[in-house]
């Protein structure tokens, strides 16, 4: 009897470290890459220069996929609230056999720690045990200043789809007073999809675990020859590209991806469709008594230096309403719950009528895109379990049917779409 609290005291201290993972674990065997978002609470007041350094992040790709106007002056020096939450865009490869983004690189401070990097400076989206082994760290109590770190952060692909629908997913870090249901309530998805993807028993959660959310999202077809091949931009944001010479959007009202031109203060190459007067984002449509003629000059992706155009022409049954588009919000000063940390707006059918917004567009800057990878995703399941979870609940059945065998050893028993720059609108009234 002297030995068995002992024993069984190490077996209940083992059983968390061996069930609860932090993070949603994609297992993968090839190169290939998608667009992904992790999400960032700041600890600390940063400049949008700031917050992009920290993920190697072009500043107005970060500000296109939160919807912050960029067509401010000086938007890159605007100072951020302590608190607010951001998506920050990434790339997700395969690294060392399961989904992760190790793009990021840190520069250490003075009093800087694996344990300060990894819970203040980011936030919990890494652990001071994984930074030490991304970068062959023997010692973890002696950090030289200056000193380059691989930040490896979460993040999943699961063939950029959610129940067979284009979708980009989230890493989102749990925080104290989170639940399923209510980070499901946020995201507008559900309870069931949340567990199905992160390969959960039981929807329960605690700080600090990440969780994959799958965000509803316009997926491009650009040719595998297309330098952003795979772009795929999730609903109620904007994404750049070209070289800072195309914008595209997502929604809110549909979930195809629409791209104009970005900004006229670049050197960009021609976005006119070929055969015709219109520019790229230009839609005409013309009433007739057979239905609506409508033509559009799209965008098909970048190659080489120039922008793909696509002018198609259809006959649809009624002429379309008028394009709606992301909301934009300026650059915040403060962190207000009720606003800017709500969650992108679903898919919502369009409304004829009503005034029509214009997207916001860039201006020149200093910073590069980063390169976007070609996205060959394995066809398949839309999501997979966690063979590593899968393990944990196997591990833990053996350790409880052991604690059990102890118990009986001894005896006892337990109770145990017509807008935007230079849009041309047509109809023939006399056909109305």
């Amino acid at each position: 009897m002297a030995l068995l609290f002992p024993t069984l005291l190490f077996y209940l201290l083992s059983l968390p470290l061996l069930v609860l993972s932090k993070s949603t674990i994609e297992p993968c065997s090839v190169s290939d890459s998608c667009n992904a978002l992790v999400g960032y609470t700041l600890y600390t007041e940063l400049k949008v220069s700031e917050v992009a350094a920290l993920f190697q992040v072009d500043p107005v790709a970060l500000l296109n996929a939160n919807a912050i106007d960029i067509s401010i002056p000086d938007v890159d020096n605007h100072i951020l609230p302590a608190g607010l939450f951001l998506k920050i865009p990434t790339i997700c490869s395969c690294t060392d056999g399961i989904r992760k983004s190790v793009s990021t690189r840190y520069k250490t401070r003075p009093s800087d720690t694996l344990s300060s990097i990894a819970d203040t400076v980011y936030a919990g989206l890494a652990s001071a045990d994984q930074i030490r082994e991304a970068n062959s760290i023997t010692d973890p109590s002696v950090l030289e200043v200056g000193q380059i770190l691989v930040i490896p952060l979460p993040c999943t692909c699961f063939n950029s789809s959610d129940n067979f629908l284009p979708a980009i997913y989230l890493s989102y870090v749990v925080l104290v007073g989170d639940t399923v249901p209510g980070i499901a309530a946020r995201y507008s998805t559900t309870v069931t999809d949340i567990m199905n993807v992160n390969a959960m028993g039981t929807p329960v959660v605690r700080a600090g675990d990440i969780l994959a959310i799958p965000l509803p999202a316009c997926a491009s077809s650009f040719p595998r020859y297309a330098s952003d091949h795979g772009l795929t931009v999730a609903n109620g944001s904007y994404a750049i590209t070209a070289s800072h010479c195309v914008q595209c959007s997502c929604g809110p009202g549909n979930l195809n991806l629409y791209c104009t031109p970005a900004s006229l203060a670049v050197s960009c190459s021609s976005m006119q469709c070929r055969g015709s007067n219109l520019m790229l984002g230009n839609v005409t449509a013309q009433a007739t008594s057979a239905g609506c003629n409508v033509t559009s000059c799209s965008y098909g992706g970048f190659v080489n230096g120039t922008i793909l155009t696509t002018l198609s022409t259809s006959l649809q049954p009624r002429c379309p309403g008028p394009l709606q588009f992301p909301s934009v919000v300026p650059p915040p000063t403060f962190v207000n719950p009720d606003s800017f940390l709500a969650p992108s707006p679903s898919p919502i059918p369009s409304q004829p009528g009503g005034a029509m917004p214009t997207p916001k567009t860039s201006f020149p800057g200093t910073f590069s895109l980063p390169g976007v990878s070609p996205a060959s995703g394995p066809a398949g399941s839309t999501s997979q379990a966690s063979p590593i979870k899968q393990l944990n609940h196997f591990v833990n059945a053996i350790n409880v049917g052991f604690f059990c065998e102890l118990l009986s050893q001894e005896g006892m028993q337990q109770d145990f779409l017509i807008a935007g720059n230079g849009f041309q609108f047509m109809i023939n009234d006399a056909h109305l």
